[in-house]
């Protein structure tokens, strides 16, 4: 086991009066919740403390899964209306960000729509900082190899996942991406693994 503590992930959409209450579900778990119409993510203690653990708002009544063992506990997914009421206000919103935007800025360019380009973009610009690009002339590169590990992983998992939805294009280019952040990780990696170790700090350690 490890120290991590375990979160459930808690539905804050109102609550419907004509759904069937669970009973296993106390009375007051609904009070637990705070009724914003969206989900947040509690800390819950772990399974040995679970007497002293908050009350969660959970689907007690849904179909077993395959990732029962999966500590993430999700809520109902949202039904299709819901999905295109959020989708319709979500748009207006933006809209209304775009105006506000414009007249403060007349001279600036129309914002680009967002593609899946930009999503590899931002991955590869992320993984390439953390690997020291960008570093000030003069300044040491501050490198987070760890990071930019997990940054490629997360490319990978795109192209793993896309994989017949995307086109040539969109494939060629994150394949491109993947091979070259691969290649920088690889020296990067081969030169840390051939450095002599960091001398210990000025002074030494106390006596």
């Amino acid at each position: 086991m490890t120290d991590t503590p375990k979160f459930t992930v808690v539905d804050r959409r109102k609550f419907r009066g004509d759904e069937e209450s669970s009973p296993e579900t106390p009375a007051a778990a609904p009070e637990t919740t705070e009724p914003t119409g969206r989900a947040r993510l509690t800390l819950v203690e772990p399974v040995e403390k679970a007497e002293a653990a908050p009350v969660a708002v959970a689907d007690e009544t849904a179909p077993e899964t395959e990732n029962d063992g999966d500590d993430t506990q999700l809520p109902p997914a949202p039904s299709a209306e819901e999905i295109d009421f959020q989708k319709v206000a979500y748009d207006k919103g933006a809209e209304r960000l775009d105006d506000l935007v414009r007249a403060q800025n007349p001279g600036a360019p129309a914002q680009e729509k967002i593609g899946f380009e930009h999503l590899v973009q931002q991955l590869y610009l992320s993984a390439m900082m953390q690997m020291g690009a960008g570093t000030p002339e003069g300044q040491r590169p501050r490198i987070d190899i760890l990071g930019a590990r997990q940054t490629i992983d997360l490319l990978g998992v795109v192209l793993d996942k896309s994989k017949g939805n995307l086109s040539p294009e969109e494939e060629r280019t994150l394949q491109t991406v993947l091979y070259e952040l691969r290649m920088t990780f690889l020296e990067l990696t081969r030169m840390i693994s051939t450095q002599p170790p960091m001398p210990p700090p000025p002074g030494g350690a106390k006596r």
